[in-house]
């Protein structure tokens, strides 16, 4: 296969300064293959990266960002049999070092080696560099074959959807007949729906406060949605639950009133998933979730092989990512991509870039 030695490439100089230059192809090292990005989705920590750069990232003039990505792998570097070039692939950003304790036991996406590339641990698109680009190198614990029947744009979503499973196996999965509340109706969590109802849940109610983002909730299976803006939340959950509260709840809004919310209309004994990210300090009740023996767990990514889990649901039409998919932008045009996502232009939920 003819491979370039240059290619186009979204590069961050700067604090909100991303241009796509031409730059070098990388080589695959030992256990890397190189892969060429057929697609790339915008994440919600994309636009904070581009902004304010991230804790041991590459530095301002060589950092591409990007890390739900997908594409064909077309070379394989040093002892790499586990791929064949032309394997249709999709990313998983965390590589742990594989030699801490986290990592032994599976949990690498709080590798205790984070950011320390001598002991191997990558994240890409945080620490190394990522998908915004024609190619990328990256390691064969990072890639899972992308099922024929699922095209490169739905791979780009497997994250989300990884990450909102691997809540769910933090705090004990979603038991069947369960009510399971979702706060947030973002990405990660309209897959939360979703998979809670492909895991037998008997009710899905699905809190936020844009009806745009709650009426594509009905459409990944929420029975029930409120507007909190609209609605009394708390006496609208004990209409729906005679009073008790919810089974599980899964915070995935990331805003600061999520948590408190989230312990208020968990029933006694109930559990909460965390799973949203938060800019500022969150106040909540504890002594509620005390005296109420609720469990609580946070979930940080798509750990413990979570995608590897996701693309089977996928590929047997389990799941659908395909109402997230809104927008569509080549590499070229990366900057109104982001752009479209931050603001939200046009009902943006997931924005995929094509290079």
């Amino acid at each position: 296969m003819n491979i370039p030695d240059r290619m186009k490439a979204a590069v961050l100089f700067g604090s909100n300064d991303l241009r796509v230059v031409e730059t070098v192809v990388p080589k695959p090292e030992k256990e890397e293959v190189l892969v060429k990005v057929k697609a790339c989705a915008i994440c919600g920590t994309d636009p904070e990266i581009i902004e304010h750069g991230w804790p041991n990232c590459p530095p301002f003039g060589s950092y591409i960002p990007g890390h739900e990505f997908s594409g064909e792998v077309v070379a394989l570097g040093e002892g790499v049999d586990e791929f064949n070039i032309g394997d249709r692939v999709v990313a998983e950003p965390h590589k742990g070092c594989g030699r801490c304790i986290n990592c032994i036991r599976g949990l690498y996406t709080t590798c205790l080696n984070y950011g320390n590339l001598e002991k191997g641990h990558r994240h890409y698109g945080f620490t190394v560099n990522g998908g915004y680009a024609e190619y990328v190198a990256i390691h064969i614990n990072c890639l899972h074959k992308l099922p024929d029947n699922v095209s490169f744009e739905e791979g780009t979503i497997v994250t989300a959807a990884g990450t909102a499973l691997y809540g769910m196996e933090r705090i004990g999965w979603v038991q069947p007949g369960e009510t399971v509340a979702v706060i947030g109706p973002g990405p990660i969590g309209l897959m939360a729906v979703q998979l809670s109802k492909v895991f037998g849940a008997g009710k899905v109610i699905l809190i936020g406060t844009r009806n745009s983002r709650l009426s594509v909730g009905t459409k990944m299976g929420a029975d029930m949605l409120i507007n909190i803006k609209e609605e009394d939340l708390y006496k609208r959950i004990n209409e729906l639950t005679n009073g008790y509260g919810v089974d599980l709840t899964i915070e995935a809004s990331g805003s600061t009133d999520g948590p408190q919310q989230a312990v208020k209309i968990t029933r006694k004994s109930g559990r909460i998933s965390f799973i949203g990210i938060y800019k500022d300090m969150v106040k909540m009740d504890l002594n509620r979730a005390v005296q109420y023996n609720i469990q609580m767990a946070g979930g940080k990514a798509e750990g413990m092989w979570c995608i590897e889990r996701i693309l089977p649901l996928l590929a047997q039409g389990k799941i659908d990512v395909k109402p997230l998919i809104t927008h569509k932008f080549s590499l070229d045009d990366i900057n109104e991509a982001v752009k479209t996502f931050k603001e939200r232009i046009g009902g943006a939920i997931k924005v995929v870039v094509v290079p």
